[in-house]
């Protein structure tokens, strides 16, 4: 669709956007959706959900009133015309929409899912999908327990390279696989630097922001984009990177859980910065005869085999690679053909919101590429590596029981709400 086209069906889809939901079925059999979140990756995710010919914007959330203003303009620009909200559930609570986007920081996925559920919408939701354990198993009884459809945006999962890599590792023609390696060199990331704490901007509602995490002082350095380096929020690059790789190794080795955990690292780069969560991290995570390692690192680019990211499954007869930009086999010595690289030939993030629409037209959960229960195992996987670090041991999990074998570990596993929040009951 080009730009033309695009504005034209916006517009079509603009003067309908507040006709009773009957009405609007009837002449445009579409899907209306709310964003919750719209500074970062939300905006990527409702645009690409917008390509989709039955598909309209009617609202947009978000605790900062500058990113609305900022981002119903640029809507209006478009033609479309969207009702604003500071409150998710202030959003829910009105009959306009009918599919939830959330891309809030991390600590905020738990309640805004599972309120959103219970409104009977369906739900694209960010990765990674809690920053607890205890969220996610509770996010997927949710689910479950209901009837919305919910997509999770491990998007790679709708992506066909990625697929044809996975086909290629389950043929058997690298030979035994005893290493898999997965990695994110993030080069353009900087440390930060210490900021002292700030008067709250004005139009950014703190309290709401915070939300059930601990009350602090507003501080820049743990708004927008820079939560992610704090463990409040969320999880630093082991669960914003490392829900995307992981996910692929497990794939490739048809595995769930590890037999155990091991991590080092630290703040290396700048051991006096803002961050919390490490800049640079080594985990290996232990199953019966291979080890999957992640390894990360902030302000460097040149990470394994050239590539910024990516993961490679490392066997007997070659070592296959794969990442955003394609896949490829390197032969060990002439014990098998080397295949060039495969590059992409779609766009992940439009394929997966293509699927998710497909999955609601289609009132069918089983066609989602990533649904919830994909979503929790990977964020749990990866919290996985975060909980070994943050105690320094080497960690035994016990699948049937979905717990440490150590008790100071588990303590990690659970969600800890603050400022009256709760854990919703399911």
């Amino acid at each position: 669709m080009n730009r033309k086209d695009f504005i034209k069906i916006s517009s079509i889809f603009a003067a309908s956007a507040f006709m009773p939901f009957s009405e609007a079925l009837a002449s445009q059999a579409s899907l209306r959706v709310g964003l919750i979140g719209a500074h970062g990756m939300g905006w990527a995710n409702l645009n690409a959900i917008l390509k989709n010919a039955n598909v309209r914007c009617t609202a947009l959330c978000d605790v900062d009133e500058n990113v609305l203003e900022k981002r119903s303009a640029e809507l209006a620009e478009r033609g479309i015309k969207v009702k604003t909200f500071v409150s998710h559930q202030d959003m829910l609570a009105e009959d306009i929409v009918d599919v939830v986007i959330i891309a809030t920081p991390d600590h905020w996925h738990c309640l805004q899912l599972i309120d959103a559920v219970k409104s009977g919408k369906h739900v694209y939701l960010e990765k990674p999908i809690g920053n607890s354990v205890q969220e996610c198993d509770l996010m997927v009884k949710a689910v479950e327990n209901g009837s919305s459809i919910v997509q999770v945006g491990q998007w790679q999962r709708s992506q066909q390279h990625f697929r044809d890599a996975i086909d290629f590792v389950h043929s058997g023609r690298l030979g035994k696989i005893r290493t898999v390696k997965a990695w994110s060199y993030v080069d353009w990331k900087k440390t930060i630097d210490k900021k002292p704490d700030a008067p709250v901007p004005a139009g950014v509602h703190y309290d709401l922001w915070l939300g059930p995490a601990p009350r602090r002082p507003f501080n820049p350095n743990r708004f927008h984009f820079e939560f992610r380096w704090f463990w409040d929020y969320a999880g630093g690059l082991m669960t914003d990177w490392g829900v995307h790789m992981l996910d692929y190794a497990l794939l490739g080795m048809k595995v769930s859980d590890p037999v155990s955990v091991i991590a080092s690292g630290g703040k290396y780069a700048d051991p006096n910065g803002a961050s919390e969560t490490p800049d640079t991290m080594n985990v290996v995570y232990a199953f019966d005869d291979f080890s999957i390692q992640w390894e990360h690192a902030i302000g460097i680019g040149l990470g394994p085999y050239g590539r910024n990211h990516g993961v490679a499954f490392i066997g007997d007869n070659g070592t296959l690679i794969l990442n955003r930009d394609g896949w490829e086999v390197i032969p060990e010595k002439e014990k098998m053909e080397s295949v060039a690289l495969q590059k992409p030939k779609d766009h992940g993030l439009d394929a997966h919101m293509k699927n998710f629409v497909q999955a609601i037209t289609k009132k069918d959960h089983n066609l989602l590429n990533a649904p919830i229960q994909v979503g929790a195992h990977i964020a749990a996987f990866s919290q996985m590596g975060n909980i070994a670090y943050r105690t320094g041991e080497k960690l035994y999990w016990d699948r049937t029981k979905r717990k440490f074998t150590d008790r100071k570990a588990n303590n990690y596993l659970l969600a800890k709400y603050e400022n009256g929040y709760r854990l919703p009951k399911i």
